[in-house]
């Protein structure tokens, strides 16, 4: 079993802008503990002076949010388990999605005091940093309005949700890049019933180096947010992978 991501920091709330972010690769992470460290995080960034982007793994996992119609999962809890999918509430908003190997999940903990307290702003800008990095792998994704998260070819392949406490984000997107699409099946994915969920390899009918979509990524996310990448979160912050 796997340990919560444990974290440090200490300081005072800053008024200025942050000097940048850091990121964090923790790896293949359970998503209850996952979770519960993001929890801490937020607290823990009221006393830094810069952003931080969580990219990891995890486990198959259904995830609920806080808008979840129960309806929209449709395998029971012996199918679920017998597929070695577990089933967990999320703070994040939005429906219902499923996180599983081969998808590049990302969660940034910023600061929104320094993006005009907007989230929708600020989810425009998440699927700006996904788009450009499809477009480095010759990939047209796509903002639909009305429907947050990243289309390629009308078929969905990243996800967003988001949670916000004291204008701290956390949650944020899924990429597949990878993952089996099969399991979406005991799932309608953030309650569309008529979506098609695809990847970055499907699309592309060839294997994709995750660690350079993760470099992308990263690069993108710096250039969008307006933020200069620090380097990696201290090291004193560790994880014990699944």
């Amino acid at each position: 079993m796997s340990q919560p991501l444990a974290t440090t920091g200490s300081g005072t709330h800053p008024l200025t802008e942050p000097d940048g972010f850091r990121v964090w690769r923790p790896g293949m992470v359970n998503y209850r503990d996952a979770q519960a460290s993001q929890v801490d995080l937020v607290d823990r960034r009221l006393h830094w002076t810069h952003d931080l982007l969580i990219l990891l793994e995890h486990p198959p996992v259904i995830t609920l949010g806080r808008n979840t119609d129960q309806n929209n999962l449709l395998w029971d809890q012996g199918t679920l388990q017998a597929a070695g999918i577990d089933c967990v509430p999320s703070h994040r908003g939005g429906d219902i999605t499923l996180h599983g190997p081969g998808q590049l999940v990302g969660y940034p903990i910023v600061d929104l005091n320094h993006y005009r307290k907007d989230l929708h702003r600020y989810l425009r800008r998440l699927e700006e940093v996904l788009i450009h990095t499809l477009a480095d792998f010759d990939l047209a994704g796509k903002a639909l309005p009305g429907k947050t998260g990243v289309w390629v070819k009308g078929r969905k392949i990243a996800s967003i949700g988001i949670a916000v406490r004291r204008w701290i984000s956390y949650h944020g997107f899924a990429l597949n890049i990878d993952n089996d699409l099969s399991a979406f099946k005991a799932i309608i994915p953030c309650g569309l019933p008529d979506v098609t969920m695809t990847s970055m390899s499907r699309e592309l009918d060839r294997p994709v180096d995750k660690a350079r979509v993760a470099e992308a990524l990263i690069s993108h996310f710096g250039t969008v947010m307006q933020r200069l990448l620090l380097g990696d979160f201290d090291d004193n912050a560790t994880a014990t992978q699944t």
